[in-house]
């Protein structure tokens, strides 16, 4: 199918590759968000890792798995989080504090569906300490992601399981958006799911409308809309009022 390119400084920056999936936002019931890359500025396990003097291998390691070079993400973030062991909670507040932005346009993009009426959703392979300040920032409904084990104030490099299961991977993403669909009456034809790397590809392909965001090749390549320059809010621009 041929793309539809709307130019911004680029003919790519903003590329529709799906028309038809394109509705009024008050058509739509829910938009999930990814957090790491896409609605904030960083990934927050590299930035984590630079508190032991390892960012370079943890972001090795998070580049691969985001590029779906990693089949196993589950692993991959079980060998990335054990590089943490020793980092303290201080040091999780300073990367909130001092590297953690929302991306452009974040705020607008949340704002604008929830004044049209959509329930939002945060799920992430990434941390609740930085969700569920993300959650209480931006008036998010819903998240999920993962929780790092603390004893004494220190990451031991393990994550605690949780009651719906262990690892917010890729097929965890889709079966929240399905699950948080179902809780709300929707039909996942009526989500928009927005992301970055291969692990959000599940939920994007179970939505009714997939929106890349500065995203990976194959996260670009099967979405309904990228996002390539520009702030999250740029998606208002190809909704119809």
């Amino acid at each position: 199918m041929t793309a539809h390119k709307l130019a911004s400084n680029s003919d790519d920056a903003l590329v529709v590759r799906r028309p038809e999936t394109l509705r009024p936002l008050r058509d739509f019931g829910l938009i999930a968000f990814d957090m790491d890359s896409t609605l904030i500025n960083i990934e927050c396990v590299d930035e984590i890792a630079d508190a032991v003097g390892r960012k370079a291998e943890v972001a090795a390691i998070t580049e691969a798995a985001m590029r779906g070079e990693i089949a196993d993400y589950k692993e991959s973030l079980r060998q990335r989080v054990a590089l943490l062991r020793g980092v303290s909670l201080a040091d999780l507040q300073r990367v909130y504090d001092e590297r953690l932005q929302l991306n452009p346009g974040a705020g607008e993009l949340v704002q604008a569906c929830k004044a049209a009426g959509l329930k939002v959703l945060l799920v992430s392979g990434g941390f609740t300490f930085f969700t569920d300040r993300i959650r209480d920032r931006l008036g998010i409904d819903y998240t999920r992601s993962n929780v790092l084990e603390v004893r004494d104030g220190l990451l031991t490099g393990r994550m605690v399981d949780q009651t719906w299961g262990d690892i917010c991977d890729g097929a965890e993403k889709k079966r929240m958006l399905l699950q948080t669909c179902a809780q709300l009456g929707l039909e996942p034809r009526q989500a928009i799911a927005v992301g970055d790397g291969a692990n959000d590809l599940p939920m994007m392909a179970a939505a009714g409308l997939s929106v890349a965001y500065q995203a990976k090749p194959a996260v670009r390549a099967q979405a309904c809309v990228a996002i390539n320059q520009g702030g999250l809010d740029r998606l208002l621009e190809v909704l119809p009022s």
